[in-house]
């Protein structure tokens, strides 16, 4: 479970330590400070939790804070605790982007499910940065998503595994994202060589042997110059079969040559070529049924199994479908130069019942669609056969909260949260917002703060 941490800014001991009290007993880790200025030495750019501070202090006051923290991190969430009488002040920090305001006196309750729900914002934030930033050091790697026990053990698998060089065969379906694990343990590997896919079921049988193991010149009657193959192109680095079980039976031979010998000879050529490379393959088939059958080699299965990883399907890990699906669509939001959707719970319950039989890569794709608006929100996988619970079962006031919702969060991220620019955009009242953003606080802080 991630860490909860809170700096906790408020003058009167009485009142500190009893909310300090509150914010362990709810699972926080807190630095309870007297005043602002004891604050400063822990308010810092990259702060994983959250704020909570009174308006009201020696020295520098709350809106100081909010100013500081604005300055610093505009996504740190940043609660203000009024006394009776400070409502107006509170308002103000709420314009000037404050995630919740307080009123004392308020109930422990009340303070822990605001404090709850500015950690989880500032999770998801902090995921979405450290997403960002795996993808620009590593463009070409893409990042393994997910926090369920499924996925921490493919994890470990990869920390584990990645560093011996040993060749590994990966089991998975169709977009479970074997070649995204393959190139996790490139990555792990620390090797300096290429990463180099072969699809085999993608290369005709005239051309294989040559694209794998390259030829000489005069091999054949079109080859006028030497070829270098993709095992020995990958020399330092990994070369990863996909759809292993395509490859054509007596190229499986000369592969398991190749594997036990760790050298190869070119098409048309007598010279040994050590080889340094990792093979990883991959299959969605049972490789033993299929060496039954006759159709995969039972010696070069063992060969290629001495270390196996299963990868679940996305059914079997669908709490990390809200995950994956923000960060599909900020990539796709980024890549097609678009506006990223506003992402709402009970859409978001939908999606993770659904029955996504294409896998992370059927989910990647409704993304994409979501991005360029060519899918609705309560569309579903074309599989889908009426188990799930379709948004005709929420009854239409529902449904129109989560839609008034979703403008008001709209007009909030346009502004920068400048609650009057929003309200005016809206075309409604500044109290009238103030109260709807009451009423839809849940639904607020549960649709993708990351969005846009």
């Amino acid at each position: 479970m991630t860490q909860m941490l809170a700096i906790l800014i408020e003058d009167e001991q009485a009142v500190r330590l009893a909310t300090t009290q509150t914010l362990e007993l709810g699972g926080f880790e807190v630095q309870a400070c007297a005043s602002a200025e004891l604050a400063d030495a822990y308010i810092k750019d990259g702060y994983a939790g959250i704020i909570v501070t009174d308006v009201r202090l020696p020295g520098k006051s709350g809106l100081d804070v909010l100013e500081k923290v604005r300055g610093i991190d505009a996504e740190l969430p940043v609660i203000i605790i009024t006394g009776h009488g400070d409502v107006s002040m509170a308002v103000e920090s709420m314009r000037h982007g404050a995630y919740d305001f307080l009123e004392k006196p308020f109930a422990a309750e009340r303070l822990l499910d605001a404090c709850l729900r500015a950690q989880e914002k500032r999770r998801l934030v902090m995921e979405n940065r450290k997403l960002k930033l795996s993808w620009l050091n590593h463009a070409d790697t893409p990042d393994l998503i997910g926090q369920s026990p499924q996925i921490e053990k493919v994890r470990k698998f990869i920390q584990s595994i990645g560093p011996t060089q040993v060749d590994v065969l990966i089991n998975g379906a169709t977009g479970s994202g074997k070649e995204v694990v393959a190139r996790q343990l490139h990555l792990a590997s620390g090797c300096k060589g290429e990463f180099v896919a072969i699809n085999c079921g993608a290369l005709p049988e005239s051309v294989f042997e040559s694209e794998i193991f390259g030829h000489e010149a005069g091999a054949f009657t079109s080859a006028q110059k030497r070829r270098i193959g993709k095992l020995e192109y990958a020399q330092g680095g990994t070369v990863f079969l996909d759809e292993i079980e395509s490859m054509p039976l007596n190229l499986q031979i000369k592969l398991l040559r190749v594997l036990q010998e760790r050298s190869l000879e070119r098409l048309g050529g007598n010279q040994l070529i050590a080889l340094d490379c990792r093979i990883i393959a991959a299959t969605k088939m049972d490789l033993l049924k299929l060496s039954a059958q006759g159709q995969f080699r039972e010696d070069l299965y063992y060969r290629l199994s001495v270390v196996t990883m299963h990868l679940p399907r996305l059914h079997e890990r669908r709490e990390d479908i809200p995950l994956l699906l923000s960060y599909f669509v900020q990539r796709a939001a980024l890549r097609y130069q678009k506006q990223a959707p506003l992402l709402s719970s009970i859409h978001m319950q939908q999606w993770m019942q659904a029955d996504w039989q294409g896998n992370v890569r059927e989910l990647r794709n409704f993304a994409d669609q979501l991005v360029l608006g060519v899918a609705e929100f309560a569309d579903l996988p074309a599989q889908q056969t009426g188990q799930v619970q379709t948004t005709a079962a929420y009854s239409l006031p529902e449904k129109l909260d989560v839609y008034e919702a979703s403008l008001i969060q709209a007009a909030l991220e346009k502004s920068a949260n400048n609650v009057a620019a929003a309200a005016e955009a809206l075309g409604i009242p500044k109290k009238t917002l103030y109260d709807k953003m009451k009423k839809y606080q849940k639904t607020l802080s549960s649709i993708n703060p990351l969005a846009g």
